[in-house]
């Protein structure tokens, strides 16, 4: 974060005799620990005080652990083995205590000779290993040790209330060898050249730097660790910030043309012709697009809202003010199947004002075109003609639309839908296609916190719709414990039936393909296992065998098709036509129904081991019913037992139809990594001590202090510490943050 030339040495030059060229190599390889700057900023895990002791009673199986206790009692057997026929083996059995309970170490071969002369009763040291069961008794085998020696003058009391730091560890590298190489590393800590602004650190009583990095790594007391903490959290939230504000005063430097709707143009047609009233959101939000839009500058927009809360109608309303003002706009999905939705459904909403240049199309209508990877030669040259001349005032594609080939006659507006799925380069190669930037509306449908909106959407302001349009069903929503209570699986199929016999139709979601392409190995290594429930252990299910069995057993008799990504894109197309149509009554689908579709005649879901999936992603799947008049209805289904984490989540899930409840669940639960983008999924994170959730007041003072840094001083001139530490952000991540791709 702080690359000074010292902290930049590579970790073996400055700390030779401390780290061998093994540890170094698993330093860079297991913890992303490169140079002396990357070793000082990572910080301990938590502290064990000499004096409070690592609880044995509460040590947990098959899990690394290091624990600090007194040695009761060392004894030295001999034994026959294959390797030691004459008895001469050797073991050696240490007991430990630290008042809560004793655990057995041992120590085989020639490995006793060392702990057999220092593990004397009475020793203080630290231990680390892999806890493991024999003989019914906890035991550390061959486990690495510390000893816990005090200076003959040193006060009892005040080595018992040291605070040893544990450290962030691996099996090939335990916690006290990293403490040992962050001592030899200490004294550069002098030379970590402080990031924040001198006035921003006073004002707000924070330590500096380097004193930040000593009380980290070496607290004397718990209030030197809260003042370090404190501190480096302000460096991370600070930081970003500062990165994301200057992306936005680049951004608003850019020239754009202004677009403005004209009184009676194709918007006014557009709104006339609506048979429901807009809700007061959409009033609200379309003003706020309207107002940027009229800038002279490119507007940068985060749409976000409840599923179903009407955005796609809200990015039409903009996409039609930008074709009033002769411009193009161009709407980009993530999958073909949410291409062709929106292209089918916006063609419908617009009616006759979509059939510009054909024979009954309205006087003020434009045309609206489609552009994917899959399409016809001739259907593709069409629709590249139509866009570069100007032809199609709008168009709705998939990454095609970014090719080199692809041209524009003015293209004024960029709608991205489903955000999270496209990285900055993607969005930055299809802003490049105007002759001058267009205006940028990014839509999701994943509801963020405002924390993480602040960290991770930073570049974009924020609108959010969080009303649903009239007319817009309930949906209840049941767990259904498939192990504990199978009969209320066979209830859940019977409801699918009352559902279809109402003239409704039924989704069914799996997790898993199951064709032979579709590895359950690799489906099952994806999870973590845990050793109470089962279910883990089999594959998810899949689509195919699922559908084969619904279709000879509980729904047999019903119109059931499957779906899913791995399909040919015409068939794919061919199966949602018909589904809504209302010629299938069961879609067994995979996620690809996740976003965008729209079918209001189906009211009921039901998704095949919902613990697989995120509690977003749920969210998401669930609003794809209750579209129409008719109530919606979903239901969990789940094999994983009543008091595990999984039904825990599944039960939030079925009781609150609140997206921004669920994702601050979601967050909650899950590591922040997930939500922060790739960048964050490695052992690596660049938020060490921020957490998105915790820090919220951090976060958003951390913006504001960081968007008044970059308005005086946007090329940090005057901070040289900040420009390094943001150099180093963005190299280390290659703008990943910024990328929430």
């Amino acid at each position: 974060m702080d690359l000074v030339p010292a902290l930049e040495e590579p970790l073996q030059q400055p700390l030779k005799s401390v780290l061998g060229p093994a540890t170094a190599k698993v330093m860079a390889e297991h913890l992303g620990l490169r140079t002396v700057g990357d070793l000082l900023h990572h910080y301990p895990r938590r502290y064990e005080e000499r004096g409070q002791l690592t609880h044995l009673a509460d040590l947990p199986m098959d899990e690394h652990v290091t624990v600090v206790a007194q040695v009761a009692d060392a004894r030295l057997h001999s034994f026959a083995s294959s390797k030691a026929p004459r008895g001469k083996g050797q073991r050696l059995e240490v007991t430990i205590t630290d008042g809560s309970g004793r655990l057995q170490l041992v120590f085989f071969g020639s490995g006793v000779h060392k702990p057999h002369k220092e593990l004397l009763p009475g020793t203080r040291a630290m231990f680390a290993g892999k806890v493991s069961v024999f003989n019914r008794r906890l035991q550390l085998a061959h486990p690495a040790y510390e000893l816990l020696k005090g200076d003959a003058e040193e006060a009892v009391e005040t080595w018992a209330g040291t605070l040893i730091p544990i450290y962030p560890a691996t099996a090939k590298l335990e916690s006290w060898k990293i403490g040992k190489a962050l001592q030899t590393a200490l004294p550069s800590a002098q030379e970590a050249v402080d990031p924040l602004p001198d006035s921003l650190r006073e004002g707000r009583g924070l330590v500096s730097l380097p004193e930040a990095l000593l009380k980290i790594h070496r607290p004397h007391t718990k209030a030197d660790i809260a003042a370090a903490r404190d501190r480096l959290r302000w460096d991370e939230a600070f930081v970003l910030q500062v990165a994301l504000a200057r992306r936005r005063h680049a951004d608003a430097q850019l020239p754009a043309v202004a677009r403005r709707p004209t009184p009676d143009g194709l918007l006014s047609a557009f709104d006339d012709r609506l048979p429901f009233t807009l809700t007061d959101g959409q009033v609200k939000v379309s003003k706020e697009i309207f107002d940027d839009l009229a800038t002279e500058h490119p507007m940068h927009r985060l749409l976000q809202g409840e599923v179903g809360s009407g955005k796609t109608m809200v990015a039409l309303r903009a996409m039609l003010a930008v074709v009033d003002a002769g411009g193009q706009a161009a709407m980009l999905a993530p999958t073909e199947v949410l291409a062709q939705q929106h292209h089918q459904s916006i063609t419908e909403m617009m009616g006759e004002l979509a059939e510009g240049g054909m024979l009954g199309g309205a006087e003020r209508a434009t045309k609206v075109t489609l552009l994917t990877g899959s399409m016809g030669t001739a259907a593709r040259r069409q629709a590249l003609l139509d866009l570069v001349t100007g032809e199609a005032g709008i168009v709705i594609g998939t990454h095609a639309l970014i090719e080199d080939k692809v041209q524009f006659h003015d293209l004024g507006l960029v709608v991205v839908d489903e955000q999270h799925r496209f990285g900055v380069e993607q969005r930055d190669a299809l802003r490049g296609k105007g002759k001058q930037p267009p205006h940028l509306l990014v839509m999701t449908a994943t509801p963020i916190p405002r924390t993480v909106a602040m960290t991770v959407f930073g570049d974009l302001e924020t609108s959010v719709l969080d009303q649903l349009p009239a007319g817009r069903s309930p949906i209840a929503s049941h767990v259904v414990p498939a192990a504990d209570k199978p009969h209320f699986l066979s209830r859940a199929w019977e409801r699918v039936r009352e559902e279809v016999s109402n003239g409704h139709q039924a989704y069914v979601v799996c997790p898993r393909i199951g064709d032979e392409d579709d590895d359950p190995k690799k489906a099952g290594k994806a999870r973590k296992k845990s050793a109470e429930d089962e279910a883990e252990k089999r594959p998810p299910l899949a689509v195919l065998d699922i559908a084969a069995q619904l279709a000879k057993g509980p729904l047999q008799g019903l119109r059931i098709e499957v779906l899913h990504g791995r399909m040919h894109p015409d068939d794919k197309d061919a199966v949602m036509r018909r589904f809504a149509a209302g010629d299938t009554d069961v879609l067994v689908a995979t996620t690809v129904i996740e976003v965008g579709v729209n079918v209001p005649n189906a009211t009921a879901m039901v998704i095949m081991d919902a613990d697989r999936f995120g509690v977003s992603q749920l969210h998401q799947l669930r609003g794809r019913v209750g579209r129409g008049s008719a109530a919606g209805l979903c239901l969990l289904v789940s094999e994983m037992p009543e008091a595990s984490p999984a039904r825990q989540r599944l039960n939030a899930v079925a009781s609150t139809l609140d997206g921004f409840e669920l994702s601050r669940i979601d967050l909650e639960q899950r590591r922040e990594g997930d939500v922060l983008g790739q960048a964050q999924s490695g052992a690596r994170t660049s938020l060490r001590v921020l957490s998105v959730i915790e820090d919220e007041e951090v976060i958003a003072e951390a913006r504001e202090e960081a968007t008044k840094v970059v308005e005086s001083d946007p090329e940090l001139e005057h901070l040289p510490g900040l420009r390094t530490a943001l150099d180093a952000l963005l190299d280390e991540e290659r703008e990943q943050y910024l990328e929430k791709g």
